[in-house]
């Protein structure tokens, strides 16, 4: 994905400014550790620096920070006609990942040790303090929060380049959907001169929209993928009696969200016909929180620990104490009810602003 140009008025002509770009990746890598606020992370989330090029294993990360609840961030920045700005990438992130999965806090801090002395902090807890604008730094519960996300490999990894190639997009796209431990952000940053003036632009890049067919229907080996809800709604008939009224008020909630534009609505039949699933897909991802399911006649709501993480994480908990059990990665439940839709419903909300 290439950062598009600005277009600009000139006398009574529109010119368009092409990116200018950056002269190394030493600028764009000073630009992101002073002004880490810019990268337009998935969740919005507060984020603090606590160290530039971090031994990690055999090499050095380019960045690392912290989001406010305690959850590591790895930032790797690199300019696209650097080869290994396609897949080399990649496996270096994760091998900083994986060399930071189980260290304990003082062992990290003696790694930071250098940079938060430069910063003028003892401690990691101080530099998360320092960059506390909120006065709501809860110290113990940052601390418990970020030993867990350590011990557990709980990480944000962010890419941040001048244009994002699709074969790094796409395994970007595929580490991000099987694994419910890492949040993964691609950013593009695209560089301008406008009348002397520097302008920066980051766009967080995302999967373009699937195409789908004009037959409304895309029939695969797996099954059949239906544009819109009518096949979700015509199963609903031979659903099990006491299921029938759960499904339909799980049909007219995501017709509603649909309805307001938050999402795209999809249903897809499985092979053996006996389970549909209804799919509540955020426009702006092709995914979505939740699926709701039609299990042969069975109702159910499974969720996805990974996109909430990314674009609604703060409705983690409380649908964790709604139904009484940690929200993973496929987790589901029975009880579709007024209180969990009314959740979602937020949740969604959240997520498509």
């Amino acid at each position: 994905m290439t950062i598009p140009g600005i277009w600009k008025k000139d006398d009574d002509d529109w010119k368009l400014s092409r990116p200018e770009g950056f002269p190394d990746e030493a600028t764009l890598h000073r630009l992101i550790w002073e002004t880490p606020e810019m990268l337009p992370l998935a969740g919005a989330p507060r984020l603090g620096m606590l160290g530039s090029e971090v031994g990690l294993g055999p090499g050095s990360a380019d960045l690392l920070g912290v989001e406010a609840s305690g959850r590591p961030v790895i930032i790797e920045v690199k300019l696209a006609w650097n080869a290994e700005a396609r897949r080399a990438v990649v496996a270096q992130i994760l091998a900083y990942a994986a060399y930071l999965h189980g260290m304990s806090r003082g062992q990290l801090e003696d790694r930071l040790r250098r940079n938060l002395q430069r910063a003028g902090h003892a401690t990691i807890l101080d530099a998360v303090k320092a960059s506390d604008q909120t006065g709501a730094f809860d110290q113990d519960g940052f601390t418990e929060a970020f030993d867990e996300h350590l011990s557990e490999g709980r990480f944000r990894l962010v890419l941040v380049l001048d244009d994002v190639p699709q074969e790094l997009m796409t395994l970007a796209v595929y580490l991000d959907h099987v694994t419910d431990k890492l949040a993964i952000d691609l950013v593009a940053v695209g560089a301008f001169s406008i009348d002397g003036t520097s302008v920066m632009i980051p766009q967080r890049v995302t999967p373009e929209q699937r195409e789908v067919s004009e037959s409304a229907a895309a029939t695969t080996a797996a099954g059949t993928l239906y544009q819109g809800s009518d096949e979700f709604e015509a199963s609903i008939s031979d659903a099990r009696e006491d299921d029938r009224e759960k499904l339909r008020r799980l049909l007219e909630w995501a017709r509603c969200l649909e309805q307001r534009r938050l999402i795209a609505l999809e249903a897809y039949r499985g092979v053996d016909g006996g389970t549909i699933t209804l799919l509540p897909r955020l426009q702006s991802e092709n995914v979505g929180l939740v699926t709701g399911w039609n299990d042969h006649g069975r109702v159910y709501v499974s969720f996805w620990r990974s996109v909430f993480e990314r674009v609604a994480p703060g409705f983690i908990e409380p649908i964790e104490d709604l139904t009484g059990r940690r929200l993973g990665q496929g987790t589901t439940t029975r009880d579709v009810g007024d209180d969990l839709l009314k959740i979602l419903t937020a949740a969604y909300e959240h997520a498509a602003r």
